[in-house]
């Protein structure tokens, strides 16, 4: 179980017990560090994310509407709407597409707060990480209900439920019918079509839980321990990241396993994680600073450099770079190991501030 599955399967059951009574944890005093300069950075940061996603999902579930209208209006016939509203499946298809394009970098860069604090880390379940039901470890702690339809138990994240939904990668959420959308008789990946009913209850909840989030995040009071729990979390998370990398259309093509991080490759995902990483430990740097200030400089230099690495792989591959799967093993494990060092030192910063970390 990679590092990112075992803080899922503790999450899971966190949640869950949550639901079986009345009692609730003791909230956490806060600290005079969330005073610090920093701190509020860090929380500015956040907001900045948490809104801008609570606007783009607003928006992905307002086309979303827009759609299944489009949908409803032939009975949800899909034969016939493409024959006759072929245009504007199209349209409303790539809309759809290009908020979801928006929406992913600006959880991605926030998800090492996110995910990495305790207090919010049930969103990254909902939002980005949790499985399916298949999974019940992992799986998030939510049913949807399908308009006029099902209701799917546990049926993934949001991310990837709109994703494979948009961009055609999951069957079952597609309308039974060629995605051929402009019609020029094939069929390639960007075309789908996807089932309006379906994608209208995703994007409808996707934009209720981002706003819980923003809620989540304003009455959230950073405390020095936030800080340094999501770099510990959240940097040694890498060899997971180039896994689905591998798996992904992006190394495997035609023969990829994974159904999701198909819009935009991982390394993307993986960049914009770690640049959020960075902004974290330049804000609380000083506090490092105070235990042992070459190593609050050597940990620095660290992590830049281990975001640089990913923005480098990143822009090879988008200027045309093909790696292969023994590639990408290989660049993981690199990538991993330099991690794992550098939460090794923030951890052992914090033990000499006297930061107690979650294990």
């Amino acid at each position: 179980m990679t590092p990112k599955s075992v803080l899922l399967a503790g999450l899971a059951a966190l949640i869950l017990a949550s639901c079986g009574g009345d009692d609730k944890p003791e909230p956490r005093a806060a600290a005079p560090a969330a005073t610090e300069p920093g701190l509020g950075a860090i929380k500015r940061y956040l907001l900045d994310h948490t809104q801008a996603l609570a606007g783009s999902t607003a928006d992905l579930a307002g086309e979303g509407k827009r759609y299944h209208a489009l949908a409803a209006s032939t009975d949800f016939d899909y034969e016939r709407l493409m024959a006759e509203r072929r245009d504007e499946v199209r349209t409303s298809v790539k809309r759809l597409q290009e908020t979801w394009r928006k929406a992913n970098p600006e959880y991605e860069e926030m998800e090492g707060v996110v995910a990495g604090v305790p207090e919010l880390s049930e969103f990254d379940v909902i939002i980005d990480a949790g499985s399916d039901g298949s999974d019940p470890e992992t799986a998030v702690p939510f049913d949807v209900k399908v308009p006029g339809g099902p209701t799917l138990e546990k049926p993934g994240n949001f991310f990837f439920l709109t994703e494979t939904s948009l961009f055609g990668t999951r069957k079952e959420f597609q309308a039974p019918v060629t995605a051929d959308l402009d019609g020029d008789g094939k069929v390639v990946f960007g075309e789908a079509v996807p089932e309006a009913r379906h994608l209208l209850a995703f994007t409808r909840d996707f934009a209720g839980h981002a706003r819980k989030l923003d809620a989540a995040a304003k009455a959230w009071k950073p405390e020095r321990a936030d800080a340094f729990q999501a770099l510990v979390t959240m940097t040694p998370t890498m060899s997971e990241y180039f896994g689905q990398w591998k798996n992904s259309r992006f190394i495997a093509g035609g023969n990829a396993e994974e159904e999701s991080f198909a819009a935009s490759s991982r390394l993307q995902d993986i960049e914009d994680i770690l640049s959020g990483l960075v902004l974290i430990y330049d804000n609380v740097k000083p506090a490092v600073a105070e235990a042992d200030g070459a190593q609050a400089a050597q940990t620095a230099r660290d992590l830049g450099r281990l975001r640089d690495f990913a923005m480098d792989l990143r822009r090879r591959e988008a200027a045309g770079t093909r790696f292969d799967a023994e590639q990408a093993d290989t660049l993981g494990a690199q990538a991993q190991s330099r991690a794992e060092a550098i939460a090794g030192q923030v951890s052992q910063a914090a033990g000499q501030l006297g930061i107690e970390l979650e294990s």
